[in-house]
C-alpha cells in the first residue's frame, strides 16, 4: 500500500498520525510525508521569524525515524489557500506515487492553513479509495473533531513521542504540554477500544475492495 500523509506545518503529521504511519511501515507499506508550508511565522517586516533550517532538519530526522520519505512544499506559513498551484501539485503527487490512502487535517480544523490543505488533499484524492482526517491542535472549531476510526498504536507510542520530540530543538516547537495532551488523547482512545494507546481519525472516505 502507498500511503500519503499531508500536513500544513512541520510537526503536524507526527502529532496527528505518526503512530498510524509507524504501523504502516511495520506492515511494509510505503509512506510519504508532504509538509506544505515553511517553518515559521512572518514578522511585521515579512521576514521569517522562525528557524526554518532547524525545523527542516528536525522534519527529516522525524521522517527517518518513522521510516517515510519527506517532501517539503515550501509554501508560506499562514498563506496556504485552496488554489490551483497547490491542488495541481497534490494531484500530481497522488497520481505519480499511486496513493491508496491519504491522512490529512480534518476539514473543519480551526486553523486556516490546516483547513485549506485538507480541502486540497480531498480534491487531489477524489480517486483515492480512503481518506482519513486527523487532529493536531487542541483548538475548538464550529464542528468538533469526532473520531470514528481508530488505530492501535500501543507498541509504537514511544517511537511516536520520540518523533514529536525531534522538534524541541526548534525553539521548543512541540512543548511538553502538547505531548502530554495528545498522549492523554491516545490513552483515552485506547480505553475506548481496549488497548493502551490509539490514534483517532474522522473517516472522510473509506472504500473496501
Amino acid at each position: 500500500m502507498n500511503v500519503l500523509a499531508v500536513g500544513s506545518h512541520f510537526n503536524n503529521i507526527e502529532i496527528g498520525c505518526g503512530g498510524a504511519l509507524l504501523k504502516h511501515v511495520q506492515k511494509g507499506d510505503r509512506v510519504i510525508l508532504f509538509v506544505a508550508a515553511t517553518a515559521g511565522m512572518l514578522n511585521s517586516d515579512r521576514q521569517e521569524a522562525g528557524r526554518e533550517e532547524v525545523a527542516s532538519r528536525n522534519a527529516q530526522e522525524a521522517a527517518e525515524l518513522i521510516g517515510g520519505k519527506l517532501i517539503m512544499g515550501g509554501y508560506e506559513t499562514m498563506h496556504l489557500e485552496f488554489e490551483d498551484a497547490l491542488n495541481a501539485r497534490l494531484v500530481h503527487l497522488v497520481e505519480r506515487e499511486k496513493i491508496d490512502l491519504i491522512y490529512t487535517h480534518f476539514p473543519d480544523d480551526a486553523q486556516h492553513d490546516h483547513r485549506s490543505l485538507a480541502r486540497a488533499a480531498i480534491h487531489a484524492g477524489r480517486h483515492v479509495p480512503s481518506i482519513l482526517g486527523y487532529r493536531c491542535t487542541w483548538y475548538q472549531s464550529e464542528k468538533p473533531f469526532v473520531p470514528n476510526f481508530f488505530v492501535d498504536i500501543s507498541d509504537v507510542w514511544e517511537k511516536k513521542e520520540e518523533a514529536m520530540r525531534k522538534y524541541q530543538s526548534n525553539s521548543g516547537r512541540v512543548k511538553e504540554e502538547k505531548i502530554a495532551y495528545f498522549k492523554n488523547d491516545a490513552a483515552n482512545y485506547g480505553l475506548q477500544n481496549g488497548v493502551s494507546y490509539a490514534e483517532g481519525f474522522q473517516v472522510i472516505k473509506w472504500l473496501e475492495r
